[in-house]
């Protein structure tokens, strides 16, 4: 999913994100705004993972949604 496409869809996708990703807060997603890079940042940063391995968390998830 591209950065345009992940934005569109945003508004649908933040509460599976939740359940998906269940470390990061409503406050989290909220902060995120719909940009994918600031989500892989929010999964590095609470999930203590490598760029690569929340790129494979993030990709995961939009495989399921």
């Amino acid at each position: 999913m591209n950065d345009d496409q992940f934005e569109g869809k945003w508004d649908r996708m933040k509460g599976s994100v939740r359940e998906h990703l269940g470390r990061l807060t409503d406050d989290d997603v909220e902060e995120v705004r719909g940009k994918r890079e600031n989500l892989l940042g929010k999964i590095q940063e609470k999930y203590g993972d490598t760029k690569e391995a929340a790129e494979e968390k993030l990709q995961e998830f939009e495989r399921k949604f």
